[in-house]
């Protein structure tokens, strides 16, 4: 069984489809002791970096979640759940402290005069380069398909080995980290069809380990 945090995201209800369609058994969990039975956690995210962190302390699972990872237990970040792992945002002047698992800020997208006309947010389909670090995440998935993205920022890890996946957006950056027990991912594994099922998949199997 998985635990999938609910803190009100507004596309809980897809990666829940997705889990599910992908082989899991998934517990939404408010509240930490609601998580203790799971195999792995998943955090999703959409919207504000600052919205996210401040719902999670408001339902004590920031707490729950440092707790989890540092147990070495499986966990998942998707999107903003991915940026919530790091210690800060520049979203909106974001007051908010990250979870700080990984060193590293959480930036904003910036046009460049060889990217003049760069749309903000990134929105869209793009390949994903797997690292040595990817193994794990990307098993199965060929290198540099496609995944969806839908964001404005992203996380600038500041250790290069957790790096599972880089694309480019203007700029090359950290796609999906992956080190230890903890996997995250900028794009949305569950809009992106075949290769984020099986993505999920992969998830779902190393937390049954």
């Amino acid at each position: 069984m998985l635990a999938l945090l609910d803190y009100g995201s507004g596309n809980i209800r897809s990666v829940e489809k997705a889990l599910r369609a992908a082989g899991a058994e998934v517990l939404r969990a408010t509240h930490p002791e609601e998580m203790k039975d799971a195999r792995g956690a998943v955090l999703p995210g959409v919207g504000a970096f600052d919205d996210c962190l401040n719902a999670l302390h408001r339902q004590e699972l920031d707490a729950a979640v440092r707790d989890w990872i540092a147990a070495g237990r499986p966990f998942l970040g998707i999107c903003v759940g991915y940026q919530a792992l790091f210690e800060r945002s520049e979203e909106f002047n974001s007051c908010a402290r990250g979870l700080g698992v990984f060193q590293g800020p959480v930036v904003r997208f910036q046009t460049t005069p060889a990217e003049p006309n760069l749309k903000i947010p990134q929105i869209g389909w793009n390949e994903v380069a797997v690292t040595p670090a990817g193994g794990p995440l990307f098993a199965g998935i060929p290198d540099r398909s496609h995944f969806y993205f839908v964001h404005s920022f992203y996380p600038q890890p500041a250790n290069d080995s957790i790096v599972a996946g880089r694309t480019d957006y203007g700029v090359s950056f950290a796609a999906a980290v992956c080190s230890g027990s903890v996997w995250a991912t900028q794009f949305h594994p569950e809009k992106s069809q075949a290769v984020g099922l099986r993505l999920l998949r992969n998830f779902i199997e190393f937390a049954e380990r």
